[in-house]
């Protein structure tokens, strides 16, 4: 029973060191040279700002407040923050499959099918923090969670928040 019990605790613990997002920065920069943020044209990939759009906006600036960062004009920025919803196709079985079989003793036939397959549309959330003057992306985040079609936009806002709010306890990074 204890032996049990350990298990359950260490697969627990594990499971909660999992992260759902991927950072990656630029290892030469001094992040604390910047306190100030816009968003970038054309942030989005889109010439209008989609209903996931706002949402993501929201809560960018949401977490760079919380990172004593001030929005200004897109001109007198230090950092700006690019992102966009990556969309991706994948296939996913759902149901039961079917299966047909006779035999006697030693021998027998079978035959089966597989679930049925349906394509389901995903995006996942990218992030880029862009040094204002140089150009370069000092700072990236990526989700491992994705939106699907399926989701209510109270979810879908929920998800948005959650993965947002993971990326930036990664920023500013620790430099070893």
């Amino acid at each position: 029973m204890v032996r049990f019990l350990m298990v359950a605790l260490v697969t627990l613990a594990m499971t909660g060191c999992a992260s759902n997002v991927v950072t990656d920065y630029n290892s030469a920069v001094a992040f604390s040279d910047y306190s100030t943020w816009a968003f970038a044209t054309g942030a989005g990939n889109s010439s209008f700002v989609s209903l996931d759009g706002n949402r993501v906006q929201s809560a960018v600036a949401r977490e760079l407040n919380r990172k004593a960062m001030s929005k200004v004009e897109e001109s007198e920025a230090d950092l700006l923050v690019s992102w966009q919803i990556v969309e991706q196709e994948r296939l996913e079985r759902s149901g039961l499959g079917l299966g047909l079989g006779f035999g006697t003793g030693n021998f027998g036939w079978g035959l089966s099918a597989p679930p049925p397959v349906r394509e389901v549309k995903e995006g996942k959330l990218v992030v880029e923090l862009v040094d204002a003057k140089s150009e370069e992306v000092v700072w990236r985040a990526a989700s491992r969670r994705y939106l699907n079609e399926n989701q209510s936009p109270e979810s879908r806002r929920k998800l948005v928040d959650e993965v947002v709010a993971e990326m930036f306890t990664k920023y500013p990074p620790e430099l070893d």
